[in-house]
């Protein structure tokens, strides 16, 4: 849908990950793709195949080294600003679209002890949690805990750090909704 919003114009992917490689060679079929990734590469990030199909895709521009350090608008996204962070020096473009396709890695290494993560540090919830999860963080209630409720009592998590979430904005609004609910039973309780 969002590639429908922005054919035949200028878009930015942000990313240096399969996802950002996926992203941008599908939108390169309906628009001009600019690539910017923090790192001076791809080789480490990305798959091989993909880092073929974009380097082959003229609609597609990849800027490394550089971030993004301004959005611009009135009532909605007019220009982009990024800086090349080897030289210093500054872009700034009429670009209406900003595809983030960063943070695949959750930052969630402060939770460790505190609440149960799964294996790649996504924080585990409701059915997701083992007997044996339950046992090891010493879950104190009778009761089983509810949807988004991690191994802490009264504790919800949503969102992309959620263990099993299909990381879209909608499902994260949607779960953050509904946790709202449970927290109020769990306030009851």
């Amino acid at each position: 849908m969002e590639a429908q919003l922005c054919c035949n114009e200028e878009v930015v992917v942000v990313g240096g990950g399969n996802s950002a490689g996926q992203a941008a060679v599908f939108l390169a079929q309906t628009s001009r793709v600019r690539m910017l990734v923090r790192s001076n590469g791809l080789v480490e990030s990305m798959s091989r195949y993909l880092i073929r199909r974009i380097e082959q895709n003229s609609a597609i521009t990849l800027s490394v080294n550089t971030e993004i350090v301004a959005l611009e608008g009135t009532h909605h996204l007019e220009r982009v600003s990024w800086r090349d962070s080897q030289s210093g020096s500054i872009e700034s473009h009429d670009i209406r679209h900003v595809f983030l396709m960063t943070g695949a890695v959750p930052s969630t290494q402060w939770l460790h002890g505190c609440v149960t993560l799964d294996a790649k540090g996504f924080i585990k919830t409701g059915a997701d949690l083992s007997h044996d999860d339950l046992a090891a963080a010493h879950w104190p209630l009778t009761r089983n805990p509810h949807l988004l409720e991690t191994t802490l009592p009264g504790v919800f998590a949503v969102g992309d750090v959620r263990a099993g979430n299909i990381k879209r904005v909608a499902s994260a609004v949607g779960e953050g909704s509904i946790a709202v609910s449970f927290v109020h039973q769990a306030l009851h309780d």
